[in-house]
């Protein structure tokens, strides 16, 4: 027992001295010059695979500007004109195209980030903020080619304008913006007309529907103006010309429920599961085209839904002349006939309160409404 003990003692003592040995070696040894080529190598990939992510992290740009290249990691710098908006919403009006659905699960997957960090489809922008988006198959962004006599017609169509504001009498037959087909709309020609990055609508017309558009150039007066709209305290009133001599003073309460057809185009009916829908209305004048009888009616909307004075006046029997969606065939054979060559529906006046006092704006009927009317209006 006592001999096994002795020997195992000098075989530690052998083991530690070898280990020292071993430690010492290694100390003085020079570094082998494979190594420090290979190390050095190394060191200096990584510096430039540094200075690669840090470059590509500094070419933010502005969220102001369009995106032109969405095959590549865009960082947008949030502005004041995007202060307090959700980050959804802030990406659909960038991401044209893009449906709501993919947009969410894109933000659900992590390729949306606010400031490097994971976010939330109601998460909200603060100014200075950067959002990184991942490369989305959009494509190039070009911008719309408008001409100048397009440009100047639209400026010339300015009713009113401030710091903030400018209200737009708009033409028939121009989408209010791009999408849907339209490679522009109003809003997308007025940036370039008036080379304002900033330029962002307040509400909607119809692309059919002629007049008065509001159009912010500062996000404190969309956020005004909208709040405004929710209070419904922006007030109001289209011309149209409908089909057949229309009862005096009524007031249209039908819900409204959209829907689709089988083609897929969007539609709105008087239905019960609809939403509350109210339109006052008044007759100007009652006369005949020919053997037509034709009312110059002044609509008030109440609520603001989609095709709400065009789906109401039919709901009552005088459905609008040159409605291609809610007017009988019959009625829109006989009114081409009568010369209509458009859909009879004209934002004429809106009451906007500004500061301490309401500002009402007038937009006068289009030259080729006029026509139909004559001199009874």
């Amino acid at each position: 027992m006592l001999n096994y003990t002795k020997t195992f003692a000098k075989r530690l003592q052998k083991n530690v001295k070898t280990m020292k040995n071993l430690q010492k070696k290694r100390q003085k040894a020079p570094s082998h010059p494979h190594f420090a080529q290979k190390s050095s190598q190394m060191s200096g990939q990584q510096g430039k695979f540094h200075h690669k992510k840090s470059t590509k992290q500094a070419q933010v740009q502005s969220a102001d500007a369009a995106i032109r290249d969405f095959t590549q990691v865009n960082f947008l710098s949030v502005t004041d004109n995007q202060h307090g908006q959700r980050i959804d919403n802030f990406l659909l009006a960038r991401l044209k195209g893009l449906p709501r659905s993919h947009l969410y699960k894109l933000i659900r997957a992590d390729e949306i980030r606010i400031n490097g960090k994971r976010c939330k489809a109601h998460d909200k922008l603060c100014a200075g903020d950067v959002v990184r988006i991942a490369p989305l198959r959009l494509g190039v962004s070009k911008e719309p080619v408008i001409s100048q006599t397009l440009a100047q017609g639209l400026l010339a169509r300015i009713v009113y304008e401030d710091d903030g504001l400018i209200v737009l009498n708009k033409p028939h037959g121009m989408a209010v913006h791009g999408g849907s087909g339209e490679s522009f709309g109003v809003i997308e020609a007025m940036r370039i007309a008036t080379g304002k990055k900033y330029l962002e609508l307040v509400h909607r017309i119809d692309k059919d529907t002629s007049g008065l558009l509001l159009i912010a150039k500062k996000r404190s007066m969309l956020k005004m103006l909208q709040e405004h709209f929710r209070q419904k305290t922006i007030q109001k009133q289209y011309l149209c010309l409908v089909h057949g001599v229309v009862e005096q003073g009524q007031m249209i309460d039908k819900p409204l429920l959209k829907y689709t057809l089988a083609n897929g185009e969007r539609r709105v009916k008087v239905d019960k599961q609809g939403k509350p829908s109210q339109t006052k209305i008044e007759v100007l004048a009652t006369f005949w085209l020919d053997d037509m009888a034709v009312s110059l009616v002044k609509a008030s909307p109440l609520t603001g839904r989609t095709h709400q004075i065009r789906v109401h006046m039919a709901s009552i029997g005088h459905a609008l002349l040159g409605d291609d969606k809610y007017q009988q065939q019959a009625q829109a054979q006989t009114a081409a006939q009568k010369g209509v060559r458009r859909l009879c529906l004209h934002a004429w006046q809106i009451a906007v309160p500004m500061d301490t006092q309401t500002k009402q704006f007038t937009a006068d009927l289009p030259e080729d409404l006029q026509q139909l009317v004559g001199e009874r209006f």
